[in-house]
This record gives structure tokens, sequence and C-alpha cells, in this order.
């Protein structure tokens, strides 16, 4: 049962907030190709191409560990937060009484606040979970890499195992990217301890800040121009 003081417009600053969070990725599509992990795939494509043809791949094997590196980091990380936030539970009457005596901090119910927190664990624990599936796939990504054929061998199953190797690879990636995504929205959900107006504009503030490097930053613009100029290699 939902607490008394819980509104419609708490129901809206959620479901704006989750919204914005899982359809990103196709309502970035509506303003251009596509997020820049999506363009990067046959940029991937090309760096286990190249991998192919080198005799001793240090060098790839450093990129590889350096992404599961900071994956496991993120999934660390994550999880002793979201132990702190579970923890806040036992003490959950404290706290709210602290944070009653704040002026700037919306006044509610014992039974919201506590929703409240829960709306942040929620939060991160999808990031979590995305996290560690991103791992998951990233280990399925080394033994593919690790088991591609020097260029030398046969051409046609050649180019196919390169292929499914970097779309598994990109698949990581947006898992990756879809967790990272959390800890800004993750920012939103703690302005509704103010008030759901300020979770409705924060999350579309995030959102912006998030479409603004996907589509008008310089690093966004390189890009684009590189996956071109990569495209080139094929022609």
């Amino acid at each position: 049962m939902l607490p008394s003081d819980f509104t419609y417009l708490h129901g809206l600053a959620i479901l704006f907030l989750f919204g914005c969070w899982f359809a990103y990725t196709q309502i970035l599509k509506l303003f251009a190709r596509g997020p820049l992990n999506t363009q990067l795939e046959v940029v991937r494509n090309h760096w286990l191409t190249a991998a192919t043809l080198r005799d001793a791949k240090p060098f790839d094997a450093v990129l590889l560990g350096h992404i599961t590196n900071s994956i496991a980091f993120f999934g660390s990380a994550t999880m002793i937060v979201l132990a702190g936030i579970i923890t806040a539970f036992a003490n959950v009457k404290t706290i709210h009484d602290t944070v009653s005596e704040l002026h700037f901090i919306g006044q509610t119910s014992l039974e919201l606040f506590a929703m409240q927190i829960g709306l942040l664990t929620i939060v991160l624990a999808s990031s979590f979970f995305s996290f560690t599936y991103a791992l998951r796939k990233l280990i399925y990504v080394i033994a593919l890499v690790g088991a591609l054929p020097d260029a030398s061998q046969t051409r046609a199953p050649h180019e196919d195992m390169i292929k499914c190797a970097a779309i598994v690879l990109s698949e990581a990636i947006k898992t990756f990217n879809f967790g990272i995504r959390g800890y800004y929205y993750f920012v939103a959900a703690l302005c509704l301890f103010l008030s759901p107006y300020a979770c409705l504009a924060m999350t579309a503030v995030v959102t912006g800040a998030l479409f603004y490097r996907q589509l008008a930053t310089p690093t966004a613009r390189a890009i684009e121009d590189y996956v071109e100029a990569s495209k080139t290699i094929d022609r």
C-alpha cells in the first residue's frame, strides 16, 4: 500500500526517470544515428581484423584488460555504495528525523522516505547488475578474441568470427554504458527527497547533458568523423 502522502507527481517523477534511462538509446536514435557506442561497432570490427594481422598481440591484450578492470572497478564500487544504502534501512527512522529538520528537504512521512531510499536502491542495483553482466560478456569476448585465427588462414570463416567477436564486445560495452548512466539518474533520484518537481527537472537536465555529450561535443564529432573514415577501408 502506498504512503498517504504519495502523490501522482511522485509517480510521474519516478516513471519519467526510468523512462528516460531505459529508453535513452531509442530516443537518441530519433535525433542521430544512435549512441556513439553503436557507431563504434565498425571500428571494433577493424580493430579485431588488425589484431589477426599482428604476430604478437600484447597491445590488444592491454586494451581488453583495461576494459575489464574498468568494469570490475565500477561493479565493486557500486556494491559498496549499495551496501551502505541498504544499511541505512536499519536506521531509517533516525535518518528521517534528522533529515526532516533540514528546511530545504521536503517534509515526508516515514513510509514515503523509506520508499525514496528504496528507489535509490533499485537504481544502484540495476547499475550493479549491468556491470556484472557486462563483465560476463567481456569474459566471452576474451575467449572469442583469443581464438581468432591469423589472417593467413581461410578468409570466409575468419571474417565471420571477427564480426561475431566485435558484436559481443559492442554488446558488453552497451551494457556497461547502461550501468554508467545509472549513476547520472541516481543523482536525479536523490532530488526526489527535495520534491517531485526537483526530480523531474534533474532528470531532464541529466538526459539533456547525456544527449549533448553524444551529439554536440567535439569528442562526438571526432568519433563520427573517425567512423566515417574507417568505413572507407572496406571500399
